[in-house]
């Protein structure tokens, strides 16, 4: 084939390619005769305030600490690892008053620990081993959209099998969460999420294997208000492997009490 086909062969493909992905915006998918309407375009001026905004908190912390970011960029030595939710009212520094390098961060949608997300057990393996964090915090809100979603077995796509697992906690303390009525019952479901998923980061082989060599680390389930801005213990406080049955029994015992 000659270089000029070639050439007329790759800009089709293009054309194709694209037709696909602007056909939500109206367009044939043509790169040299078609574009999106210019207000689907995003609006730069709120980027380029992003940039501003970081800019002056910048010049703020070096006001302030003028070797912050120098210190900070030779080394981290948080003692937190933090598993959360993605929600963006939940900020995880800011809720619990540390300054960055203070925190290590893991977030998804409902904070969900799953055995088979290599995501998040890599977050747990370089936390645990290589930074030595001695506390792992799963900190969930009430009023997750993700537990909402799970509890109204809500169809919402590719999410549903993230949310399963979700479900799961529900399936499993079905008689505790259904014996809530009202906004309580999302608040309960809230609350036993976080319980599970702690017991969850407490049987992986990572932190397991941590205790089994003498580290030092503890682990915790806590929950925060959106309401009020504060963090509630729930209890599930772990630091052993043979604190892990009796933690969680009397945990649950709290929400089966209230049937």
């Amino acid at each position: 084939m000659s270089g000029q086909k070639q050439k007329i062969t790759r800009r089709a493909c293009l054309n194709d390619l694209l037709g696909l992905l602007w056909a939500p915006f109206g367009g044939g998918g043509n790169l040299f005769a078609t574009r999106p309407p210019r207000d689907q375009f995003i609006d730069m001026a709120e980027i380029k305030n992003l940039f501003i905004q970081n800019r002056n908190w910048s010049e703020e912390i070096r006001r302030k600490q003028p070797e912050f970011f120098e210190i900070l960029s030779k080394q981290q030595s948080p003692r937190y690892l933090w598993i959360g939710c993605s929600d963006s009212r939940v900020p995880a520094n800011e809720i619990v008053g540390l300054l960055p390098g203070e925190l290590f961060v893991h977030r998804n949608v409902a904070n969900v620990v799953v055995h088979s997300d290599l995501n998040c057990l890599s977050v747990v393996q370089y936390a645990v081993e290589a930074l030595k964090v001695e506390h792992i915090i799963v900190c969930g809100h009430y009023g997750c959209g993700g537990v909402q979603a799970a509890l109204e077995r809500r169809k919402l796509g590719l999410i549903d099998n993230w949310l399963r697992h979700i479900r799961d906690v529900h399936h499993k303390h079905a008689m505790a969460v259904e014996s809530v009525l009202g906004p309580a019952k999302l608040d309960t479901l809230c609350e036993l999420n976080v319980i599970e998923q702690t017991l969850n980061i407490c049987q992986t082989s990572i932190v397991q294997d941590a205790w089994a060599r003498g580290q030092k680390i503890q682990v915790h389930g806590w929950i925060y208000g959106l309401r009020d801005g504060l963090i509630k213990d729930l209890g599930m406080n772990v630091d052993s492997v043979e604190s892990i049955t009796p933690t969680y029994g009397k945990v649950l015992a709290r929400y089966h009490a209230k049937k």
